[in-house]
């Protein structure tokens, strides 16, 4: 089994007072000495589980580092070239600072593992709430199944429980096209977990987005409600067509109406909420 790396005290240790700024042989115009590389010599680490990055947020970030600096430094190990590093931690930073016109930035240079990187580079995003749901939970599965760690190992780095790995690491059993939906925050880590283990994970995916269904409502059609004797009951999900008729009375008759047909016939249903509405209704169907 890989090494335990001892990280759970959290990313703020590693940028302590153990570990000394690289020192470049330039000063700053106070005559400090500089701790700072060209932001070209910078590249993102490959084992970075971070893939989304909000353009609006990194925008508001550059304008920030722009009027203010960039005053936390960026964690790096050498890369394989001459006057190369990746990035530990801080590609956003590093991002940010492009945008914002900055060329050199400040670094802390360490020798890590690949194991130590991918470490750090989660308990970093998972801190500040950084990661999609389905970047975590690739993170945790590279360090159950690449490092060897054992997911009660992996919950006690990043101090999460460990039915909350397990979760995570289950959703990427989910077709694609949902986990590009969780990737671009579209569709919640709560939807997504609902939809494990359902028949059609896609269809009821575009249903949530189509009639922004909360978790509950995902929960009862993937049968989450139980029969006596430990069974689920499965409800069919409706098809485009039946939901479009529902829509369009429900804004005729200005009250919510449902469909539930079945072989040749079926039910009409129209809700109301006192005995002024259930008399429109009759003037109306009576007409």
């Amino acid at each position: 089994m890989a090494r335990k790396s001892g990280l759970g005290r959290g990313l703020s240790a590693l940028l302590g007072d153990e570990d000394r700024p690289v020192v470049v042989k330039e000063t700053d115009e106070k005559g400090s000495p500089s701790s700072k590389l060209p932001i070209e010599f910078l590249s993102p680490t490959p084992l970075q589980p971070r893939r989304y990055f909000d353009k609006v947020k990194l925008a508001e970030l550059a304008q920030s580092i722009k009027e203010r600096g960039l005053i936390l430094p960026i964690l790096v190990r050498p890369g394989q070239k001459k006057d190369t590093y990746e990035i530990v931690a801080g590609e956003r930073r590093w991002r940010a600072a492009q945008k914002a016109g900055i060329h050199e930035v400040p670094v802390i240079i360490r020798d890590l593992s690949n194991q130590e990187v991918l470490e750090m580079a989660i308990i970093e995003n998972v801190q500040r709430a950084d990661l999609t749901a389905i970047e975590e939970a690739r993170g945790y599965s590279n360090l159950v199944n690449d490092f060897g760690h054992t997911q009660e190992e992996v919950a006690t780095l990043v101090g999460k429980s460990r039915s909350h790995i397990t979760n995570m690491i289950r959703l990427l059993t989910l077709p694609n096209d949902v986990i590009k939906l969780l990737e671009t925050g579209k569709l919640s880590a709560g939807h997504a977990r609902a939809l494990i283990g359902t028949d059609d994970p896609s269809a009821l995916a575009k249903l949530i987005l189509a009639e922004g269904l909360n978790v509950r409502a995902i929960e009862d059609l993937a049968g989450g409600k139980k029969k006596s004797g430990g069974q689920k009951s499965k409800k069919k999900i409706k098809d485009a067509d039946t939901r479009a008729l529902e829509k369009k009375l429900s804004e005729s008759l200005g009250l919510k109406t449902t469909v539930d047909h079945k072989g040749k016939g079926g039910k009409l249903v129209i809700q109301y909420k006192d005995l002024d509405q259930l008399d429109e209704i009759c003037k109306k169907l009576l007409k």
